[in-house]
């Protein structure tokens, strides 16, 4: 059984060598300043998964620093955006179509996988339906062209930080291999009375004044507009993130702090999570010091009101 793109004509284009030369072109501009991409030994990156025409320059930030040697798998993080899922759900296909190539799924380790009795099986409808693997997938073809790569594609429900923990701690030895790599889906904040999030601080950093729900009758500083919010308050996340100074178990409980006190709207925090889990086991019984850096961020639009809207895209590479 396989899966088609789904999203391609509406998302991204449909035509492969149009694609093929956009993917090109996004990687070509990535002009790092301080680092040499890719960076040796990368293991996981974490890239948006917007369509393509807002956050396929960003996602090619990550993209730009994978270390493509001896990989032959790739395991594929995404949230749930279209059905309710309590736990962790594998893909039931055997190939992933994409304009630019097929890639085959990693059909042992699924087999392995499920045979713990802890992942659901996701339907074709549903795989279908989800594009937060979708958009990674003529990224994952481009950078690991003409190489023999398998996928592992696995959506992440509304799971607790103990149970990301769970899950992060089954995946943590597959991820451990050197042939193995990890891409984490996620967009940032979702900002704007049609998201129904509409967090706001009133003064810049250091101010620790708490955030406020902007409203109709709650306005915005005119000294302290709200897009330089938003980036503070995405940036937050980001810095509790990076590692290191944290270590990865300390990253995991700051950052579910962190999402309790302000429900920033990062769709993919539950995928986040998993790889944090793993990164806690593999600390814990291995005494390496992860490295997460991020690379890139960007919004889609700049909200100056509380009638404007915008989605946030932050990218990053991960080494262990």
């Amino acid at each position: 059984m396989s899966r088609s793109a789904t999203h391609a004509g509406s998302w991204y284009t449909e035509d492969g060598e149009q694609l093929n030369a956009e993917l090109t072109g996004w990687l070509e501009a990535v002009k790092p300043l301080d680092e040499s991409f890719p960076i040796k030994g990368t293991k996981a990156i974490i890239a948006p998964h917007a369509g393509y025409s807002y956050s396929g320059g960003a996602a090619a930030w990550a993209y730009k620093t994978i270390d493509t040697s001896n990989v032959k798998r790739v395991f594929i993080l995404g949230p749930s955006h279209h059905f309710y899922l309590n736990g962790c759900a594998i893909s039931s296909c055997e190939e992933y179509d994409t304009p630019v190539g097929a890639l085959p799924l990693d059909l042992e380790t699924i087999k392995v996988l499920k045979a713990t009795g802890k992942f659901e099986s996701l339907s074709l409808k549903a795989d279908e339906a989800e594009h937060s693997i979708e958009m990674h997938l003529p990224y994952v073809r481009k950078i690991f062209e003409g190489l023999d790569i398998k996928v592992v594609p696995i959506v992440v429900g509304a799971v607790s930080k103990e149970v990301e923990a769970f899950f992060g701690e089954l995946l943590a030895p597959f991820l451990a291999r050197e042939d193995t790599f990890c891409v984490v889906s996620s967009d940032f904040c979702h900002w704007g009375s049609r998201f129904s999030y509409t967090y706001y601080y009133p003064a810049p950093p250091p101010s620790e004044e708490p955030g406020v729900r902007l409203s109709r009758t709650t306005l915005p500083s005119p000294t302290y507009r709200i897009f330089e919010s938003i980036s503070r308050l995405d940036h937050e996340a980001m810095e509790l993130l990076t590692l290191p100074p944290s270590t990865a178990t300390d990253a995991h409980t700051h950052f579910g702090d962190y999402l309790v006190r302000t429900n920033n709207t990062i769709c993919g925090r539950h995928p986040i999570g998993v790889l944090f889990g793993a990164l806690s086991l593999l600390e814990k019984e291995s005494g390496i010091q992860p490295t997460v850096k991020w690379v890139r961020y960007e919004q889609s639009s700049a909200c100056h009101t509380i009638k404007d809207s915008s989605v946030s895209y932050a990218s990053a590479w991960v080494r262990f």
